[in-house]
């Protein structure tokens, strides 16, 4: 396993556009002045598919980058992995 080599993403470009449709719909319905609760339940909906997308991107980095690190021994490049996950998930619950 190349350790420079990051996993292919490339599939969850069909996602992403899906969420970008859906954030479109949101700005047709404010300019449209739809119903408030309308409005919420498709924002709900964007907040599902974004986490949904971060839970896929975590799990090629788990089973790949972080994975790679721990087959190789090397205490540093382990370090360095867990600390990055450490401070991606500290920021979120600061917020």
């Amino acid at each position: 396993m190349d350790i420079n080599k990051h996993p292919d993403h490339r599939r969850e470009l069909a996602r992403i556009n899906r969420i970008k449709g859906q954030l479109d719909g949101v700005q047709r319905m404010i300019i449209e002045q739809r119903y408030c609760p309308d409005i919420l339940n498709q924002t709900k909906a964007i907040v599902s598919a974004v986490r949904s997308l971060e839970a896929s991107l975590l799990q090629g980095h788990l089973e790949h980058c972080v994975a790679h690190a721990f087959e190789s021994g090397d205490q540093q490049q382990q370090d360095r992995k867990l600390q990055e996950l450490i401070e991606i998930f500290s920021k979120r619950l600061a917020r």
